[in-house]
């Protein structure tokens, strides 16, 4: 079976990259998450000044997943890295090869602009996404380190002196 197309997404795909991003906020039931816009999307990937980058693959014309990634660093590595924000692939074209196209995409690009790897994560609960990072060779990193956010109230507050 031929996977998908993957390509550098473009402007144009911002519609339907939305959707896509929908589709992956319901897959995860964080769809209370989503506060932002399609067109902050746009302006985060597209804009003057793009802090992101998206793939998508198509099949017959039609986008049926994505992958959001941005370029990190590691301070003790002193390397590079990339943050693979979303990776995402309607139901029905798993299984097909088109999420293995996307990685394999990332990895070449990884590879090619001299990261040292790709992090991401992965919902606790998510058995079958769990399965396919490790059947690429993906495996669990620092098992002993908490992911902390400030969200937006905290960052408020703080930035305005509160304690």
């Amino acid at each position: 079976m031929t996977a998908a197309r993957v390509r550098f997404a473009v402007k144009d795909d911002l519609p339907r990259l939305w959707e896509l991003l929908w589709g992956l906020a319901e897959y995860e039931r964080w769809t209370e998450y989503v506060t932002g816009t399609r067109e902050q999307l746009g302006e985060l990937l597209f804009g003057p000044r793009p802090v992101g980058e998206a793939l998508v693959a198509e099949r017959e014309g039609r986008l049926v997943g994505y992958a959001i990634f941005f370029p990190t660093l590691s301070s003790f590595r002193t390397r590079r890295m990339m943050w693979l924000e979303d990776l995402f692939v309607e139901e029905t074209e798993r299984g097909r090869g088109t999420g293995r196209a996307l990685v394999a995409e990332l990895a070449r690009l990884a590879v090619e602009r001299g990261y040292a790897r790709i992090d991401w994560q992965v919902l606790d609960w998510n058995a079958p996404s769990i399965a396919f990072y490790e059947r690429l060779g993906a495996g669990r990193i620092a098992t002993e380190l908490f992911t902390y956010s400030l969200p937006e109230d905290a960052l408020r507050r703080i930035a305005g002196g509160g304690a």
